[in-house]
């Protein structure tokens, strides 16, 4: 494919600290540590290399908030309100913030009790406050749902149960802010007919498939099938954009049992060149941890993380 037919990066996953901690060795500690000064250079170094959309995983996990709130303790940060200086720069910078709301208690992906009393009200409690208290700045764009489905054939009821209350809240908080689910999951789609119907159950704004290539499920050369299939199911239905979640991760070890390091960029091309034809936006987990712009003030993720923003800038020019 030539050069130009392959979409740009226009996003990234963004967090204050990774859900997993064996995963976010190279980053976790330099995040906790970052001033206000650091943050806002961090919006403005992705915001440099072309990225206009950021996904906030979470606004709080494993039992601890990253903000001010009653619902729990806070997470001991270098500077009082991450999340305010990240929204307060994307507000100058354009860039669009989607506030994920989910792994409050634990990032188990199991479906059970998802749509409990409890774990309802917890969830709307979240994103009442969140709504309330940030939901002035131009650049909270949307939600964001963390709690991924597992697509095996067809998306499970409890998560589309799950989505739709979340959707429902999330439309009456900001009536004008857009929903994005990120799937894995994406080689065992059947984009049949049941397929069909449940994204427009769904409801959602954005589909952002995980191309599962980092957590070394899928190959690179099998993601066209993939994708393709999606996209005739998403033009039937006439609803969800569908988007590309780029993984541009590789493990140190074992996979889900060891660092995230930056994957070679020759596999990262191979990849954005392979979603290109069948998706609106690229997205790619993610840029903290593995790309770093050169003499970066917040400098946080693996020391070859350089070399991945070099040669992605230099053939994105």
């Amino acid at each position: 494919m030539a050069k130009g037919m392959i979409k740009p990066i226009k996003g990234s996953w963004f967090e204050f600290q990774h859900h997993w901690g064996v995963e976010g060795k190279y980053w976790d500690k330099e995040c906790s540590d970052f001033t206000e000064h650091q943050w806002e250079k961090k919006i403005e170094e992705v915001a440099e290399i072309g990225f206009d959309h950021l996904v906030l995983l979470d606004v709080a996990c494993n039992g601890k908030a990253y903000y001010d709130t009653s619902l729990f303790p806070k997470f001991p940060f270098g500077c009082e309100d991450p999340l305010e200086i990240c929204l307060k720069t994307a507000d100058r910078l354009g860039i669009r913030f989607f506030i994920g709301v989910g792994f409050f208690i634990t990032t188990n992906i199991s479906w059970e009790g998802i749509n409990s009393p409890e774990e309802t009200r917890k969830t709307l409690q979240f994103m009442n406050e969140i709504a309330e208290r940030y939901g002035r700045h131009p650049s909270f764009y949307g939600w964001y749902l963390p709690h991924e489905a597992k697509i095996d054939g067809h998306y499970e009821e409890e998560y589309v149960k799950y989505v739709q209350n979340c959707n429902r809240e999330g439309r009456k908080l900001l009536p004008n802010g857009k929903m994005l689910i990120a799937p894995f999951g994406t080689r065992l789609a059947i984009p049949d007919d049941k397929y069909v119907k449940q994204l427009e159950r769904l409801g959602v704004d954005f589909i952002a498939y995980q191309d599962e290539v980092g957590v070394r499920k899928s190959r690179v050369e099998e993601l066209p099938a993939f994708y393709e299939g999606l996209k005739k199911a998403h033009e039937r239905a006439g609803c969800a954009e569908i988007w590309a979640d780029v993984e541009i991760f590789d493990f140190e070890g074992a996979v889900y049992q060891s660092a995230l390091i930056p994957a070679p960029f020759e596999r990262v091309k191979r990849q954005l060149e392979a979603a290109s034809p069948y998706v609106e936006k690229i997205l790619v987990y993610q840029y903290q941890g593995m790309m770093n712009k050169p003499g970066s003030a917040a400098f946080a993720g693996h020391p070859e993380s350089t070399q991945l923003y070099r040669d992605y800038e230099k053939f994105k020019v």
